[in-house]
């Protein structure tokens, strides 16, 4: 069948949903389908089972085709450290690290490696689907591109342009993106399609048909508003729900400016006896919270300022008299401990940090970077997920380890109330996850990958009823 692409006006318009929601209903017909997204940037990551390292997105899509996830899948992804720098991860491994004025000279380079594993891809499936990232109207960019025209014009793929009604302005989202684009590259998009409709579909009919005339492209279908999609995990921190549930056991989470990986807590947001708040900058952590969580981040050293420029160390020596626990992943795991060592500026500027203090331990950074999928037990219970972090933590709590995976991992205070883990993903297990909720008096409900699986034949069974899937499939070259 070859391969199609969704490209969108702009960020966050539900290109991400949208490729794993075809996914799930090119494998409900038999066809065998991969995801691909040539540049991702997200510091939400996924570990792949050869070690190494895609966006989560891709990593959601290849569940949604029934694949285990590949690092061709997302061949380039820049994980933001700074609002001017990022690593770039080639192929799931880290290689350099760029400022963002520096990062287009690596193009050229980077566009070999996108090519290689899009043709790995296309010769294993029969269908590719592609997610392009931002917009192609960012002509500033387009010199060099990857991630949308440039790459659809390199590998010869055809594009659908799906617009955001909910945002506003979708009209000039589409008609605007061809006015500004080059000819030849909007030659490429076969049709557009309108995304996040609340309401009378019908009442729409006059726009979709203006875009059609301006344009020149196929009207290919109004999909509404997914609910459900806040179920499955997500890619951005903009996306995230600042409050989920309304059960007894109330956690809280601090927005730290580079927060990774922070699909841990879906498992927690979707269980009936639990609230879960996220706080974002600016707000104090609630007085009432049972649990804070500190989550994982790209930059220890620089949330570990974030967090006290937002008073949040405040916030959790308060929240420690009170009777709160704290529990720590990864990045908020090395917060935890006396102090961030890194003498040669592995994480960021040289240098060393003091930590909260809550652990009695300290993390020294590294330049090698731990990418490993892992199973071991908790609390007694099975538990399964990855590690993606630099550094190494040590010191006597040390000597109480949160889980072994085989090894000892983690660490925990002497009076219980204070954890750190390196292990991502542990609550998907239902398990492990019942039993540490019930440490809160807290009763699980909840069969949480049954329940992602749901989510994805659902949003399937949606797109099938609003757009002509087979249609769109027959785009493909």
């Amino acid at each position: 069948m070859g391969a199609l692409m969704i490209q969108g006006t702009g960020s966050n318009v539900g290109k991400s949903l949208l490729v794993a929601g075809l996914c799930r209903a090119a494998r409900r017909r038999g066809i065998t389908v991969a995801p691909f997204k040539p540049q991702n940037m997200s510091n939400n990551a996924a570990v792949t089972p050869d070690g190494g390292e895609i966006g989560r997105a891709q990593a959601l899509q290849a569940r949604a085709a029934g694949l285990a996830p590949s690092v061709h899948m997302n061949p380039v992804l820049l994980k933001p450290e700074t609002d001017r720098a990022a690593q770039v991860v080639v192929q799931g491994r880290a290689v350099t690290r760029a400022a963002a004025a520096d990062y287009g000279a690596l193009k050229a380079r980077l566009m070999g490696a996108v090519q290689d594993s899009f043709a790995r891809l296309r010769a294993a499936h029969e269908l590719v689907l592609v997610e392009g990232a931002g917009s192609p109207a960012e002509v500033n960019l387009r010199a060099r591109d990857i991630a949308n025209m440039g790459f659809a014009r390199a590998a010869g793929v055809p594009v659908v342009l799906a617009g955001d009604i909910d945002r506003g302005g979708v009209i000039a989202q589409i008609v605007g993106t061809q006015a500004v684009i080059d000819p030849e590259d909007a030659a490429m998009i076969r049709g557009f399609l309108i995304n996040r409709f609340r309401g009378d579909p019908a009442l729409f009919d006059a726009g979709r048909t203006f875009i059609a005339g301006r344009t020149g492209w196929p009207d290919l279908g109004l999909v509404p508003w997914f609910p459900d999609a806040a179920l499955l995990p997500a890619e951005d921190a903009v996306d995230l729900r600042r409050v989920s549930g309304t059960g007894g056991l109330h956690i809280a989470c601090p927005m730290l400016s580079r927060i990774a990986n922070f699909d841990d807590l879906d498992p927690l947001a979707a269980e009936p006896g639990v609230r879960l708040t996220m706080v974002p900058p600016g707000q104090a952590l609630p007085g009432n919270a049972d649990l804070v969580i500190l989550p994982g981040t790209k930059s220890t050293r620089g949330d570990l300022a974030f967090l006290r420029e937002q008073g949040w160390d405040i916030d959790l020596c308060a929240h420690m008299r009170r009777g709160g626990r704290v529990l720590g992943i990864c990045g908020g795991y090395q917060m935890l401990g006396r102090r961030v060592h890194d003498p040669e500026g592995h994480d960021g500027s040289p240098g060393s940090t003091p930590g909260l203090g809550l652990l009695d331990v300290e993390t020294r950074m590294s330049p090698e970077k731990r990418l490993t999928r892992i199973e071991g037990t908790a609390l007694g219970q099975p538990v399964e997920g990855y590690e993606i972090h630099m550094g190494r933590t040590e010191g006597p709590d040390c000597a109480r380890p949160f889980a072994h995976i085989p090894e000892p991992d983690g660490a925990v205070s002497p009076d219980g109330r204070v954890a750190g883990t390196y292990l991502h993903g542990l609550f998907s297990g239902d398990a492990f996850r019942a039993a540490w909720l019930a440490g809160f008096g807290t009763a699980s409900a909840l069969d949480y990958g049954a329940g992602v699986e749901d989510v994805l034949d659902r949003l399937a069974a949606h797109l099938e009823v609003h757009l002509d899937i087979d249609a769109l499939f027959a785009l493909a070259r």
